[in-house]
C-alpha cells in the first residue's frame, strides 16, 4: 500500500504515526466487497459443476447447490464478507504504527510494543520499506517493515529532535552472506544458516526476528533482500 498516508495526531509531547481512519475503513469496505463477490462466484461455479457429466469436486458442489434459496446466496455472500473483513483485520493487525516523543520511540506491531529511550537512538532512517533505528554501538535497535508515508515519518522524527538520515550510513559495510564466510564471530555462521533455511521456506517472521536478535548479541547486523542475507559487524562483540 504505497499510497497510504501516515496519520499524525499531535499533542504537546507525542506524534502518532498510523494509517488514517478513512484509509482503514476504505480497505475494510473493499475487502468485504471482494469477499462477497468471491462468495457469489462460488455459487455460480457450484451450479456449473453440477450441470457437467463429470467434474472434480462435483460431490461438494452438489451438496452446496442443494441448499435452498435464498439461503444459499445469503450464506455464501455472508461468508465471503466475513472472510474479507477477517483478512482486513489481519492486515491491520500486522501493520506498523509508531508513537514518537522527545523521550522515546514506541513501535507497535501485532499488539506488541517495543520502546526505545531517546538516549539509545543515534540515528533513524528508512531502508526501502523498513524503518531502522541505530544504536550507539553501530548496531540496529530495530528493523521493522513500514508502509507509512516516508516523508511524514521523517518529519515526525525530526520534529522531536531525532537524527534522521536519508540512507543507511553503514550500507557499504554489508556483505552478502555465503556459507562459511570469513570474518564472522563464533556461532554466527550457524545462526545465519538457520535463517537462510527459514527465508527459503518463507517461514514466520517471528523466527527470523529471534535469530536476528541472537546475531545482534554477537555483534552481527543482518538485513534481508529477496531472500538473501547481507551482514556487517557492529562494535558489539558478544
Amino acid at each position: 500500500m504505497d499510497d497510504l498516508l501516515a496519520h499524525r495526531h499531535r499533542t504537546d509531547k507525542t506524534t502518532v504515526l498510523a494509517q488514517p481512519a478513512w484509509m482503514v475503513a476504505l480497505v475494510y469496505v473493499a475487502l468485504a466487497l471482494l469477499g462477497a463477490g468471491t462468495g457469489w462466484l462460488v455459487k455460480i461455479l457450484a451450479e456449473w459443476l453440477v450441470g457437467l457429466p463429470w467434474a472434480p469436486m462435483q460431490g461438494p458442489a452438489t451438496l452446496l447447490a442443494s441448499v435452498p434459496e435464498p439461503w444459499l446466496t445469503v450464506g455464501l455472500l455472508s461468508a465471503g464478507t466475513v472472510l474479507g473483513l477477517l483478512v482486513g483485520f489481519i492486515a491491520q493487525y500486522e501493520e506498523l504504527s509508531a508513537v514518537v516523543s522527545a523521550e522515546r520511540i514506541t513501535l507497535t506491531r501485532k499488539g506488541k510494543d517495543q520502546e526505545f529511550a531517546r538516549d539509545r537512538i543515534v540515528q533513524a532512517f528508512l531502508d526501502g520499506r523498513q524503518l531502522v533505528l541505530l544504536g550507539d554501538d553501530e548496531g540496529e535497535l530495530a528493523r521493522e517493515a513500514c508502509d507509512l508515508d516516508g516523508r511524514r515519518v521523517a518529519d515526525a522524527f525530526r520534529a522531536h529532535g531525532y537524527a534522521w538520515v536519508d540512507e543507511d550510513p553503514y550500507k557499504d559495510d554489508f556483505r552478502r552472506w555465503v556459507p562459511d564466510a570469513p570474518g564472522l564471530p563464533q556461532g554466527a555462521s550457524a545462526l545465519l544458516k538457520a535463517r537462510a533455511r527459514l527465508l527459503e521456506k518463507k517461514s514466520s517472521t517471528e523466527e527470523l526476528r529471534e535469530l536476528r536478535e541472537e546475531l545482534a548479541g554477537l555483534g552481527v547486523v543482518v538485513r534481508d533482500e529477496k531472500r538473501r542475507q547481507y551482514w556487517r559487524l557492529s562494535q558489539r562483540r558478544g
